[in-house]
């Protein structure tokens, strides 16, 4: 395998709405995230995963897009966006732009076009039937909309502002390589791609994810555009194994450099229940099983990992799987150990190097999210309490993800001098970023030296992946590289757990606690978390 520099690399998801409002008017914009350069700068990533910024009516937050080759008025102008990859490079952090090619807005030229012209070329660049069948859109509902002016239905898995591109048409996918080349020329450092899963889909047979083209599909996008570039490239695939991934992203199949598989994630779910029938408390026996599965079964040499427990889309770990009362800052640290010494690239979201936690939502007022909004509505007509509605939206809605990025205990936390578009977290005040860089021991400091260590230490990538038997709360591994081993442990608990280190210790790597009396000890306290290596 020929290392690249994303093998070495952690990656920070800023979420542009809400990480820096620069003019006051309540919104993040694209200033506002290179004011805030030398703090990320300071963490030490590699790289900005960057939400969409494109032109945009914002019917999903960005990811309905109505012209690539434009930035939203509200995120600033296609100068600041050159500013802020100069500015960046300048710093050596690489900016990663969201692309989203599953459907674009239905304020886009070419859905504007394709419903009032039948004739037109783009009429097929989106997928149209006189009669529904029965998918169902992913934000509830038809996945079909009837469109008065074109005179049929048109396919949207989203919302129905979302109408899905037609793959199947070799005129729009070299629409979109040359849009991709446009940006790859700006000096962008690769992409993440939205729901890219499902791009090979067919409609008339049920095929949603994983259609027979799918792969084709990608061999010729990396064919046409960032192919023999030094860019990284990851996919978002919901439903990917450790073979799926191989074919994304093995090298020799020359199409991604990673996928962000959510098979951990999924255990926030009841299993074979919609999202909203959340459960909470984290099964650790299964976490296990599955990060066991996927370090194990892909390869260093026949593919490669994405390490993430946060997105745009997801809760704060801390709030549902940590304890973000009492343990707030030590099981925010334990999850960030545990996570980023395995093998893989890890991801960053805003925030979540703070402990930033969930919000105490109280009335859907306070909700924002589509996704939220269309499940509350549905679930209200089918008699859901409101209360237990609220309570679901509190745990596993989008928002938590998207309160704005808490930087100091000033007005709206220094996030805007204006109202912000989504509230602020009433506990800013005590969770914000002044606040951890000026203590030596926060979280914060637990991620930059994690960062550090993935840099400085090349083993992480090749050193094979043991996993330890241990009691069912401990989650215990082994890096193994030549004759040199590392022990990375972490109780991911509110209870004290017994364990036992029966080697003599070379050196403490990083840790949330005294891991000398821990050891001594044969116990760890509730979220202890440490990597160690052994003698050898």
């Amino acid at each position: 395998m020929q290392e690249k520099w994303w093998h070495n690399a952690v990656v920070y998801q800023v979420y542009p709405k809400s990480f820096k409002d620069s003019n006051g008017d309540g919104i993040g914009d694209l200033p506002g995230i290179t004011s805030k350069l030398d703090y990320l700068a300071k963490l030490g990533i590699t790289a900005i995963w960057l939400s969409p910024v494109y032109d945009s009516p914002m019917d999903d937050n960005g990811y309905d897009i109505a012209n690539y080759q434009d930035i939203a008025a509200i995120f600033g102008t296609m100068e600041d966006m050159d500013e802020l990859i100069a500015e960046a490079k300048k710093r050596d952090i690489r900016i990663i732009m969201d692309l989203v090619v599953n459907h674009t807005s239905d304020e886009h030229a070419w859905f504007i076009e394709a419903r009032e012209n039948p004739q037109s070329p783009e009429r097929d660049y989106y997928i149209w039937r006189d009669e529904p069948n029965e998918l169902e859109s992913i934000f509830s509902g038809s996945a079909w909309q009837y469109d008065e002016k074109a005179g049929q239905y048109y396919l949207h898995f989203f919302s129905k502002k979302q109408p899905d591109l037609n793959w199947e048409n070799e005129e729009l996918r070299q629409k979109i390589y040359e849009m991709m080349n446009f940006w790859i020329d700006k000096g962008i450092g690769g992409f993440r791609m939205d729901v890219i899963d499902m791009i090979g889909k067919i409609p008339d047979e049920k095929v949603v994810n994983n259609g027979p083209m799918l792969h084709p599909y990608l061999k010729e996008m990396n064919q046409a555009t960032f192919g023999g570039k030094d860019l990284l490239t990851v996919g978002e695939t919901w439903g990917a194994n450790p073979e799926e991934a191989k074919k994304y992203s093995n090298p020799e199949g020359q199409e991604l450099s990673m996928v962000f598989q959510f098979e951990h994630i999924c255990l926030q779910y009841q299993e074979g229940q919609p999202k909203w029938h959340y459960q909470k408390e984290l099964n650790v026996g299964k976490l296990k099983e599955i990060f066991n599965k996927w370090q194990t079964e892909l390869g260093v040499e026949d593919g490669w990992n994405s390490l993430f427990w946060n997105n745009h889309d997801l809760p704060r770990i801390v709030s549902i799987w940590g304890n973000d009362r009492e343990y707030r800052e030590k099981s925010a640290k334990a999850f960030a150990i545990l996570l980023h010494l395995m093998r893989g690239t890890p991801y960053i979201y805003q925030g979540e190097e703070i402990g930033m936690t969930n919000y105490p939502f109280e009335t859907l007022d306070q909700v924002e999210d589509i996704e939220s909004i269309n499940y509350a509505k549905e679930a209200l007509e089918q008699g859901v309490p409101l209360e237990q509605i609220m309570d679901s939206i509190r745990v596993i809605g989008r928002d938590n993800a998207r309160t704005p990025m808490q930087w100091d205990e000033t007005k709206n936390a220094g996030f805007s001098d204006g109202q912000p578009w989504l509230a602020v977290n009433p506990n800013y005040e005590a969770i914000n970023v002044q606040e951890a860089l000026e203590n030596p021991d926060s979280i914060f400091y637990t991620y930059q030296k994690l960062v550090n260590i993935r840099k400085e230490n090349s083993w992480l990538v090749r050193a094979d992946f043991e996993l330890l038997e241990t009691a069912e709360k401990v989650f215990a591994y082994i890096r193994k590289d030549g004759d040199c081993r590392f022990l990375v442990v972490a109780n991911l608990s509110n209870q004290k757990q017994e364990f036992a280190v029966e080697e003599s210790i070379t050196s403490v790597l990083i840790a949330n606690t005294d891991v000398k009396a821990t050891i001594e000890q044969l116990t760890l306290a509730p979220w202890d978390a440490f990597c160690i290596e052994l003698a050898k």
